[in-house]
């Protein structure tokens, strides 16, 4: 038995961080919502925190049998999908590039790169078969794709590969009337820059201290790119802590 949802947005690594917020802001602004991520028990505490139909799908995007299996449960549950935020990522230990083994670099091209690319393969076969025909797809991208930190080849490879991915979605699904387009974010107040007041690696070898912005800013970014009619699109877009040391010489 399928709901009736006016919009229907799939979030992945909606468990924490980013994900969790733009699911909170996107269900503000009417969306129902598809949570996946790997942990139930941190998408059932996000599913608490949305006040409209939602439904929480342990996944692992890196697997293309679990993802098919989650836009499956998507389909029954909600019968479309409107939007797409291909949130999921993680990074390596930041150790010099020689010294990374493979698992680690599999690891995260597995949920960076090969998980966007299954989900967006998955939405892109509902968004172009449900009518009305279309949607828009979102990845979370980074400022890192063009500006890395120290030690971080794993990371900022796949999200380089992320900027090629949008470019090449954007233009295929446009016969499908898909947009899609892409969020970079600089230093939101996640677990993953818990450290960044006691120091982050500089270009120059320095351990400085980086201020962060409320990671409600990036969730409204977001939905504010999910807001537009399908005949306009933010290709891409940079927020960040405005005198994070991105912007210029280091």
């Amino acid at each position: 038995m399928s709901d009736t949802a006016t919009k229907v947005a799939l979030v992945t690594g909606a468990g924490s961080g980013i994900g969790r917020a733009a699911a909170i802001a996107l269900a503000r602004d009417g969306f129902a919502l598809v949570l996946a991520g790997r942990r139930k028990d941190a998408l059932d505490e996000t599913a608490a925190l949305l006040a409209g139909p939602c439904l929480a799908v342990p996944t692992d995007v890196g697997d293309p049998d679990s993802v098919a299996a989650l836009f499956a449960a998507a389909k029954e549950r909600f019968a479309r999908l409107d939007l797409l935020f291909n949130n999921a990522g993680m990074s390596a230990p930041p150790v010099p590039m020689e010294d990374l083994t493979f698992a680690q670099w599999q690891a995260v091209v597995n949920v960076n790169l090969t998980g966007a690319f299954l989900c967006t393969q998955q939405a892109i076969r509902l968004m172009k078969a449900q009518e009305p025909r279309g949607g828009r797809i979102i990845n979370n991208g980074s400022i890192s794709a063009t500006t890395p930190r120290p030690n971080s080849a794993p990371y900022t490879a796949t999200k380089h590969a992320i900027s090629g991915l949008t470019k090449s979605t954007a233009l295929d699904g446009r016969i499908h009337n898909i947009a899609c387009g892409q969020i970079d974010i600089g230093n939101a107040a996640t677990a993953m820059t818990a450290t960044a007041h006691e120091g982050l690696p500089q270009a120059d070898g320095r351990i400085l201290p980086e201020p962060r912005m409320d990671l409600n800013e990036a969730a409204r970014a977001v939905a504010y790119m999910a807001s537009l009619p399908l005949e306009a699109n933010v290709l891409f877009m940079t927020v960040m802590a405005t005198t994070m040391p991105f912007v210029g010489r280091g």
